[in-house]
């Protein structure tokens, strides 16, 4: 794709901390998938041929770029000849103030903080380290009374939107996660994020990591950060400090201009409705086969079998699911009324259920 633009084309490399090093890793983990299999023999050498560009062959067909990041990683800060900073919001709304409060008694003081913000119709984001602790911490909430859901990777996309939606909506007023809490997430109603084990050095609390997560709170006017930590690491420092000087040079151009921070008003879309209108639906289709020779019915199964068939292949799906669904009727009226049960389960649309069951028993909306 990228042979076919022109010489002077302008590539924009969105959440560029995580775009660069996932363009770097398809290279490397093909190689070392491939690697293997070909040194056994279970691959021809040429398989190491038909791979993703390398960075250096991606870079290559570059022209312009422009990184967009609030947390830009080692390579856009060494290759940027220009930097420029958006941290001024139409809003006005400042960077969120940052508390680091000790490990100690922190479960008591964040239920207390929690129940703060419900009094205030806000809601909360609480970062954990694994996933045990996301669930645990979310049984504890539940059993004092507050409407608190889990939220990681083995949770699918559309479940994972819909907890969010739900989150905004006042379903629930917690959501307790781990590494999805961070880039993309605009949530206006949440007021408060905590991010417990602050202290702990690595992926989840790196500098950058721990910028995204305060991010979370920067939508609302009266947003605010606990960290919980017994001491100010370096990525600790580093987070603590960038948001203050953001805060200090958006407080300043407030002031200057006469603005007054003011919260968005955002609709809450249903984005799974809409996700889930693409998948398929049953469709009005009429099969008179009732007077037809047993060997014409036969002969007209077979048939549609290619075309659904052959509509698949194309990629034509909703002809092939509307072909499939006239194969059922068919073979309906040549077995009569004792239509095996495994041809009966066919006549049936697949859709996704409403509850789902999460580890432990429980459903996404709480406990059995």
């Amino acid at each position: 794709l990228l042979d076919y633009f022109p010489d002077d084309w302008l590539l924009f490399v969105d959440e560029s901390h995580i775009a660069i090093p996932q363009v770097r890793g398809m290279y490397e983990g093909d190689t070392a998938r491939k690697r293997t299999l070909v040194e056994y023999g279970f691959r021809l050498p040429s398989a190491m041929d038909n791979r993703p560009l390398n960075f250096q062959e991606f870079e290559g067909h570059i022209n312009q770029v422009v990184f967009v990041s609030a947390t830009p990683g080692p390579y856009e800060q060494e290759v940027a000849e220009q930097v420029v900073q958006q941290i001024i919001r139409p809003t006005g709304i400042l960077d969120p103030e940052v508390d680091v409060r000790p490990t100690k008694g922190q479960i008591d003081d964040l239920l207390s903080e929690v129940r703060d913000r419900i009094e205030r119709n806000e809601r909360v984001l609480v970062t954990t380290l694994t996933k045990k602790m996301a669930e645990d911490l979310n049984d504890y909430l539940q059993e004092m009374g507050v409407k608190s859901m889990y939220l990681h990777s083995e949770i699918d996309t559309l479940e994972r939107i819909d907890i969010l939606r739900d989150l905004r909506l006042g379903v629930y007023d917690v959501v307790v996660g781990i590494n999805l809490l961070r880039e993309g997430l605009d949530l206006p109603e949440v007021s408060l994020v905590c991010i417990l084990d602050a202290d702990k050095e690595g992926y989840l609390r790196s500098g950058g990591s721990l910028v995204q997560t305060i991010g979370r709170a920067a939508r609302h006017p009266e947003g605010r950060v606990i960290m919980y930590a017994d001491r100010i690491t370096d990525s600790m420092r580093y987070a603590l400090d960038e948001t203050n000087r953001r805060r200090e040079v958006q407080g300043a151009y407030n002031v200057e201009h006469g603005i007054t921070p003011e919260g968005i008003k955002k609709t809450i879309r249903d984005i799974g409705d809409r996700l889930r209108q693409v998948a398929e639906e049953p469709s009005e289709y009429s099969v008179e086969a009732r007077d037809l020779p047993k060997e014409e019915l036969a002969r007209m199964i077979v048939e549609l079998e290619k075309q659904m068939k052959t509509a698949a292949k194309e990629l034509d799906f909703e002809r092939a699911a509307l072909l499939r669904d006239q194969v059922v009727e068919l073979r309906r009226e040549q077995v009569g009324d004792g239509m095996p049960e495994s041809l009966r389960s066919l006549s049936q649309q697949t859709r996704r259920p409403d509850k789902r069951k999460m580890r432990g028993g429980r459903t996404r909306r709480g406990h059995n």
